[in-house]
């Protein structure tokens, strides 16, 4: 096997918290890297020195600035560089988009190691639907902002994903209620780690649960989709209708009452026509 990888970027999944969770193929892309970019080399440091790797080591995060990026795009044509974050995969809640995109753009080859992520990880223990889920990273940490995003994306079917801090978590799950009335919803914290939990309820019931006690480590909140809507007879739908007509084509007044229904364009727009006459 050849020290060096074929040059490229290497997006490398890295443990949430069990260092077990590493896989082979991972540990042997950090291994055979010519280059490691690193979050917080402080602490990937640890992991590098665990499966062995001696790369050399540079920081890639947030502030990097265009110029030293440019510098390690070009490196790419003739090295292997991996680029891992402090836990879980590179690129979710992690810096790394603008790298990958001038990766590309230049083409050189960019490869996923994939692993864990603490987003799939919470998924998949907190028995709420996983069909479709939006996920969300961090809420602004302004009220009047993080109440906005969430009614952003309040009538969206899907369960919703976030990543928060355990000083923050009380003042997330009260919006979050506030928002969205008191849906299910789950807090998981220390995954993979010794002190793991997942505690489950409704979102008035984890607000009690941590108003005044936050917890440490990190922590990804789950809110259950809403409700499914009862469909509107006949009479509600008229209603819709005639008022939507007042300013809107059938067409455009179908379309947008179908929406705030939740309802197949094609009933609103075959009553509209009717409603029109």
């Amino acid at each position: 096997m050849d020290k060096f990888l074929p040059p490229g970027l290497y997006i490398v999944a890295t443990p949430i918290g069990n260092l077990s969770d590493l896989s082979p193929r991972a540990a042997d892309t950090l291994r055979r890297a010519n280059l490691i970019l690193a979050e917080d080399t402080r602490v990937s440091g640890k992991l590098l020195k665990h499966v062995g790797a001696t790369a050399q080591m540079r920081s890639y995060h947030d502030h990097t600035g265009d110029s030293e990026r440019s510098e390690f795009v070009e490196r790419l044509g003739t090295e292997a560089i991996a680029l891992i974050s402090d836990a879980g995969t590179p690129l979710i809640s992690d810096p790394g988009y603008k790298l990958v995109r001038a990766a590309r753009d230049a083409d050189h080859p960019v490869h996923s190691v994939p692993g864990p992520s603490a987003a799939v990880a919470a998924l998949s223990i907190a028995g709420l639907p996983t069909d479709r889920f939006l996920f969300l990273g961090f809420l602004p940490s302004k009220a009047a902002a993080r109440a906005a995003a969430i009614r952003e994306v309040a009538g969206v079917r899907a369960t919703l994903v976030m990543y928060e801090s355990g000083p923050r978590l009380g003042e997330t799950l009260a919006a979050l209620a506030e928002e969205l009335g008191d849906r299910e919803a789950a807090v998981a914290r220390e995954l993979t780690k010794l002190h793991e939990e997942c505690v489950t309820g409704s979102l008035m019931a984890l607000v009690s649960r941590y108003a005044d006690a936050p917890p440490k480590g990190e922590i990804v909140i789950l809110v259950a989709p809403p409700a499914e809507r009862p469909e509107p007879n006949d009479g509600e739908l008229d209603a819709a209708l005639d008022e939507a007509l007042r300013n809107l084509s059938p067409s455009r007044a179908a379309a947008e009452v179908a929406e705030r229904l939740g309802i197949k364009r094609k009933r609103a727009y075959a009553r509209a026509l009717e409603r029109a006459k």
